[in-house]
């Protein structure tokens, strides 16, 4: 029987959870130096939850008040390549004219999704938005963008754990590891 912090055999540790936490430590300090004490922060669901709740508690622990917000957007189904057509759920919040917006994703791979959604909130009437990723695959890149903040830059693997799916698989993972082959 696998203990609780144990990898799947089949699953290649990339980064486990102490260095997931550390990264987002240095994060968390870096954002509050960049950003104001209020925020409107917009997380893209499913895959961010993780990486977005931690962030947040990190956030308010150096005095930043986060309102939160979610989108679901997906691009992936149960692939491990993107479909390039997005599917959202749920729309754009309508009162962030004047607001400071920190948009949250998991994953920068083909720059589509943070490209429509960093549209929609410019269109919106954000003042500020500021990107950050928990992972940047820019081999992959399809639509010009890069994000303001990266966790860490990653090779063209397909990824999973710590929030990131495999056909709905994976997300409880404590670290993130890549997939086979």
């Amino acid at each position: 029987m696998q203990t609780a912090s144990a990898p799947d055999p089949e699953i290649e540790v990339l980064f486990s959870a102490d260095q997931i936490a550390a990264r987002l430590d240095s994060l968390a300090t870096t954002l509050s130096g960049r950003l104001p004490r209020e925020i409107v922060v917009i997380s893209l669901l499913k895959g961010s939850f993780m990486f977005a709740a931690d962030l947040m508690r990190m956030l308010h622990n150096n005095g930043l008040v986060c309102r939160v917000e979610f989108i679901t957007i997906s691009s992936y189904g149960d692939e491990t390549t993107s479909s390039g057509e997005l599917t959202i759920s749920g729309t754009v919040p309508k009162d962030l004219a004047g607001r400071v917006v920190l948009l949250i994703d998991d994953i920068l791979d083909t720059g589509r999704t943070l490209h429509w959604t960093h549209e929609k909130l410019v269109a919106a009437g954000a003042a500020e938005i500021v990107t950050c990723v928990l992972l940047d695959k820019p081999s992959r890149r399809v639509v010009p963008f890069q994000a303001d903040f990266v966790g860490f830059t990653i090779p063209d693997r397909f990824v999973v754990g710590y929030g990131i799916d495999y056909a709905q698989r994976y997300r409880e993972l404590p670290y993130i590891g890549a997939m086979p082959g």
